[in-house]
């Protein structure tokens, strides 16, 4: 019996070049991760030191939101077609530039520029990381172990980005939010090529211009719809013209790539039940866990009067939450299988976010928003695993790409989508702070538990 179980035992271990190659593309995506949110607590700062006048400085998210967001799936799938490694190389190279120029910034168009193309960086790297990172570990124990990893790094890489951010800039400048990425760029730029080997099909198929076009304005035009209904509620023209061409250009979209020779996302991989459920299900897992974190800030600052800093180290509870998700997540999607893993996970994270309704006025609340942020940030981190494996199984080496893009464009477009929803539901709802924050607490549990009826309509499907 030992005999016929040591293959499998092999099967289930890595070879010291996969942990090199897991070190490096974790480190990557961690970095990546960790620049969504590293400049939130600086932005203050930054206004002061550049002269940026406070309705502006919004744009130094939404800059980086808008091009992260809008250009993932396109990138994803030229890193299919042209070489995963050259892609993630000049997307490294970009961003150890851009962060450069956002730490030497001596005006806000510099600055505002260098966000830009840090995002842009961002829609190169992500894809072609995660593509690179399927590709490298066989379907199964392996590669649900990676995942695991991956998923806990970068949930853990946003909730720490807070309190890096913080920290930077308290002991030494705002700048170095940005300077910190440059040394690790360039410690990938010189790895890289002696780990990673080069990932691409064996025909090249022409690009798919219209299809490239319309997608990548559609999500242009509906992160930003998103983010002015986040500043001016969703009443606002602005707000609805630019969800509506979003709209209107997705679904010109889906007729484009019905008719496409080559097309950028073929409609048959759109329609297979792991891809279309697995992404729903990981929209829902990063709209609502990032902005749970908007709405405790608010609640940290304005209710229980915490700094920046601290409101920033509060959130560490949740980091080691996520990061324990993504450990035992491989382990235990193995034991009750995906689906039913994923289903147990939206239900604890929606308890676990319905509890912190009970928040009051009073510090000694703080306890249980401690205790509440760590046991959901295990069950986000399970279900995001779960949608990682689920988005991802099924589909050959050659479509990876396609499919970690539809993956990472799920993840940046919930990333930014969660804040403006919960931002309109806190201002509607609000006698004060604290009665709008609780109100939109319950209607982000509502969406977790969604979460579950998503499960449950993809395996009738």
């Amino acid at each position: 019996m030992t005999v016929l179980n040591e293959p499998s035992k092999r099967a289930s271990r890595m070879s010291a070049r996969q942990r090199l190659i897991l070190l490096l593309l974790l480190g990557s995506q961690f970095m990546l991760a960790v620049d969504f949110s590293i400049l939130n607590v600086a932005l203050p700062v930054i206004g002061t030191g550049l002269g940026f006048e406070l309705a502006g400085l919004q744009w130094v998210a939404t800059t980086f939101a808008l091009a992260a967001a809008g250009f993932t799936l396109l990138f994803g799938r030229i890193a299919d077609l042209f070489g995963r490694r050259r892609l993630f190389l000049a997307g490294m190279a970009l961003l150890g530039l851009s962060s450069l120029a956002g730490g030497l910034a001596t005006s806000p168009t510099m600055l505002l520029v260098a966000r830009v193309a840090q995002g842009l960086a961002t829609a190169i790297v992500t894809p072609a990381g995660l593509a690179l990172l399927t590709t490298s570990f066989p379907e199964g124990p392996l590669r649900a172990k990676a995942l695991g990893l991956n998923g806990a790094l970068m949930s853990a890489g946003f909730t720490s980005g807070a309190i890096l951010g913080g920290l930077l800039t308290e002991l030494l400048s705002w700048r170095w939010a940005f300077f910190v990425n440059v040394p690790v760029a360039l410690a990938v730029l010189v790895a890289a090529p002696l780990v990673l080997t080069e990932s691409r099909p064996a025909r090249r198929p022409k690009m798919d211009l219209p299809g490239a076009v319309t997608v990548t304005a559609g999500l242009l035009a509906l992160v930003y719809g998103l983010t002015r209904a986040g500043e001016h509620g969703f009443a606002d023209p602005v707000a609805l013209g630019g969800l509506a061409a979003g709209a209107v250009l997705l679904v010109a979209f889906w007729f484009v790539e019905r008719r496409a020779a080559s097309p950028l996302v073929p409609v048959t991989i759109l329609a297979r039940s792991t891809v279309k459920w697995g992404n729903l299900a990981g929209l829902v897992a990063f709209a609502t866990e990032t902005s749970l974190v908007f709405l405790l800030t608010l609640y940290l600052q304005k209710v229980l009067g915490y700094s920046a800093l601290a409101t920033g180290l509060s959130f560490g509870v949740l980091g080691i939450g996520t990061v324990l998700g993504g450990v035992i997540a491989p382990r235990m999607l193995a034991r009750t299988g995906t689906g039913r893993g994923m289903t147990v996970a939206f239900a604890v994270q929606a308890a676990a976010t319905a509890s912190l309704a009970l928040l009051g006025a009073g510090s000694g609340w703080i306890w249980l928003l401690l205790v509440a942020t760590f046991v959901g940030g295990v069950g986000n981190m399970v279900a995001i695993v779960a949608f990682m494996i689920t988005a991802t199984s099924g589909l050959p080496d050659s479509e990876q790409g396609l499919a970690t893009g539809l993956a990472t464009m799920t993840q940046q477009v919930g990333i930014t989508m969660g804040i403006p929803i919960m931002s309109a539901v806190v201002t509607a709802a609000m006698g004060t702070v604290l009665q709008g924050v609780i109100v939109a607490i319950l209607v982000n549990a509502a969406l977790a538990l969604a979460g579950v009826l998503i499960r449950t309509r993809a395996s009738t499907s």
